[in-house]
């Protein structure tokens, strides 16, 4: 099942208590002080990794936990430092702070930030020493790590993201072009989660079906359109099988403009598909002639068409490069 959010309590590290110690000298009750400093709390870190279905393995995960500082000991020897925690979570993650609203966006392989500090050590009866107090009982015990409530909100990134309205045909083109095994069926919602796949090294995003009212969170909602938002480029299906193409078509792009206007002015290819229900070729040049009046890129596919097939690849490799 893909995950494409999370809710976790974490806290870091608290930091290791400092000691009280004293040099073993002969023929002195008590030498100097030599109690070491605890060892700081570690830090809790996200790292981005390449792998979106990382979420689904802390889909039972609620709590995140750093490892404390160790204390201090004798001969002013200080405490281990705790181990920093990292938490893997995929590219396109949104990390929100539930209580202090701060958010970081993880947007590359490697991507390392910094969610909750550790507690620093507390110092051992050696720093307190002075020339007046040369032999300190005072030692401080670590700090606490710091602790939040966090959201992972997963905006997929892709080269391209497939859209349309249900029954447009992305999940057969997405299985038909790269190697994914997407669920495929003759009714709507047939995808209930996005599906990726590898088209020649670039990533193909298929956006489950949206439909009219899908950004006030109608059908499938917003659910699926913030997916949309990290796509670089947009292959908007429209089934022939549509009495009115151009409505389906400028549905689609209501939707997004209502969701965010900035999908609007994302690079974008039209693919008429399932062309083998129009007998007649001529009606299907009109049906392009028109949407080559809005200035769109034009491909039409039947997957029954090795040739249409063909040349529709061919075209996505092109605008691609």
């Amino acid at each position: 099942m893909f995950i494409d959010e999370i809710k976790f309590f974490a806290k870091a590290g608290r930091g290791g208590d400092g000691v009280v110690r004293w040099r073993r000298e002969k023929f002195i009750d008590k030498g100097g002080p030599n109690g070491g400093d605890g060892g700081r709390g570690g830090d809790i870190y996200a790292v981005a990794v390449q792998d979106i279905h990382i979420l689904s393995r802390y889909k039972h995960k609620k709590e995140w936990r750093g490892n404390d500082g160790e204390e201090g000991a004798g001969g002013s020897r200080h405490g281990k430092d705790g181990e920093d925690l990292i938490i893997e979570l995929p590219i396109g993650s949104i990390i929100t702070n539930i209580e202090s609203g701060a958010s970081v966006s993880l947007e590359e392989v490697g991507q390392k930030e910094l969610l909750l500090k550790g507690g620093v050590g507390g110092y051992g009866n050696e720093q307190f020493k002075t020339s007046i107090n040369t032999t300190p009982t005072t030692a401080t015990k670590g700090k606490t790590g710091e602790e939040g409530n966090f959201k992972v909100e997963l905006e997929l990134f892709a080269e391209i993201g497939l859209i349309g309205l249900p029954n447009a045909g992305k999940s057969s083109l997405l299985n038909a072009i790269t190697n994914a095994d997407a669920k495929i069926g003759s009714y709507q919602f047939t995808t209930l989660d996005p599906n990726l796949g590898d088209f020649h090294g670039h990533i193909i995003a298929d956006i489950p079906g949206l439909i009219e009212g899908a950004s006030k969170g109608k059908g499938l909602g917003i659910k699926f359109l913030k997916h949309v938002k990290r796509t670089r480029m947009l292959a908007h299906l429209v089934s022939l099988e549509n009495e009115n193409p151009m409505k389906a078509y400028k549905e689609i792009r209501k939707e997004l403009g209502a969701y965010d206007k900035t999908l609007l002015e994302k690079k974008e290819v039209v693919v008429l598909t399932k062309t083998d229900v129009i007998d007649d070729p001529k009606k299907i040049e009109k049906i392009k002639k028109e949407f080559e009046k809005n200035g769109s890129t034009i491909l039409t596919l039947s997957l029954y068409d090795d040739k249409s097939l063909k040349q529709l690849i061919d075209g996505l490799i092109k605008m691609l490069r």
